[in-house]
């Protein structure tokens, strides 16, 4: 199973539909919660995800809205007695920060604290690149390595079967019949998750070629001042960033309260300028499965998406925010001059 959960998707003032963020990447045996800002706990409720879904945690920086939530996060996999390891992944200049965070949540769980100092590998698939904020902030980038799908009719004329089959995934080859010769290519999938910075080369790297680009578009384009001011995105520059990284599906969040519930302009904003990216401007308790992979054709020819490049999952309640094309938005004081 590999699906978002968008547990939140205000900045940084929650409205009456809209939490602090939250998301929960569910990655076949893994679940990686990014972000847990204020009401984590209880939007996982809401969802009907459970705390011991949760392998990883991930911070990109150490604002309010993207890790206040940890303590009760943390307090509700100890009451629950979680007992696998979680790792907690954050950037080593927020340590203070984060330590203090979590001495105030429950013991109890097998907790590893993992911050990262520079760009680069962190677990295994799971990447970093620095982003471009006003305090050290990293984006993350999940990668499945590419691999072959086999195919049963070439398996049979071959006359591999049974436990043969397993020998040639592991060595390669059997009896003269290489893996390549009965299979066909299947790439594997990426997610990247890009939160508050303005655009930067770190940004574009996370995005590129990702099926699924989940990115912040706290702005929309009319206020592109204040995304500049506050070091975030407009909608349209995360549609921007969708679109130079051929991107399959942008999933739009971290909305300023500004522009209330309907963000059918800041969809539009980035839609117009992501090219084929297809743009979702997400809600609260929204479920969104992972795109479908490509299939191959014998010989390696691309043969086109499974079923669409993107397969999205319906929202808990109606939502006309789906848009192939453009969007903007941006924040970070109180008031209506900057707030987020």
């Amino acid at each position: 199973m590999r699906e978002l959960i968008v547990l939140g998707t205000a900045s940084q003032v929650p409205t009456r539909s809209r939490n602090h963020n939250g998301y929960l990447l569910r990655w076949d045996r893994e679940g990686l919660l990014f972000d847990p800002g204020e009401g984590t706990q209880r939007q996982m409720i809401h969802a009907g995800v459970s705390a011991s879904q949760i392998t990883r945690i991930c911070l990109t920086h150490v604002h309010g809205d993207h890790c206040f939530g940890l303590p009760g996060v943390l307090s509700r996999m100890a009451l629950d007695g979680v007992t696998h390891p979680v790792h907690l992944h954050y950037p080593a200049s927020g340590e203070d920060v984060v330590r203090a965070l979590v001495s105030i949540s429950s013991p109890g769980i097998d907790l590893r604290l993992q911050p990262h100092r520079t760009s680069g590998a962190i677990a295994d698939g799971l990447d970093v690149r620095p982003l471009k904020h006003r305090i050290e902030t990293y984006g993350y980038r999940l990668t499945e390595p590419d691999g072959r799908t086999l195919l049963p009719h070439l398996l049979a004329a071959a006359g591999i079967e049974g436990p043969d089959v397993g020998r040639l995934q592991r060595e390669g080859s059997l009896a003269g019949v290489g893996l390549e010769d009965v299979s066909v290519p299947r790439p594997g999938q990426r997610f990247a998750f890009v939160m508050d910075t303005a655009p930067c080369r770190g940004a574009e790297e996370l995005a590129d070629g990702v099926d699924l680009l989940v990115a912040e578009s706290t702005f929309s384009d009319d206020d592109a001042g204040l995304a500049h001011q506050y070091r975030h995105l407009t909608a349209g520059q995360a549609g921007e960033l969708a679109a130079g990284g051929a991107a399959g599906t942008l999933v739009l969040t971290h909305f300023s309260s500004r522009y209330g519930d309907d963000l059918t302009m800041l969809a539009g904003q980035a839609a117009a300028r992501a090219g084929s990216t297809r743009v979702i401007a997400a809600q609260d308790l929204q479920r969104i499965a992972f795109p479908r992979r490509e299939r191959w054709q014998e010989g390696g020819v691309p043969a086109g998406p499974a079923v669409g490049r993107g397969s999205i999952a319906k929202a808990h309640k109606e939502d006309h925010s789906e848009i192939r094309g453009s969007s903007p938005e941006a924040g970070h004081p109180t008031r209506r001059g900057g707030r987020q």
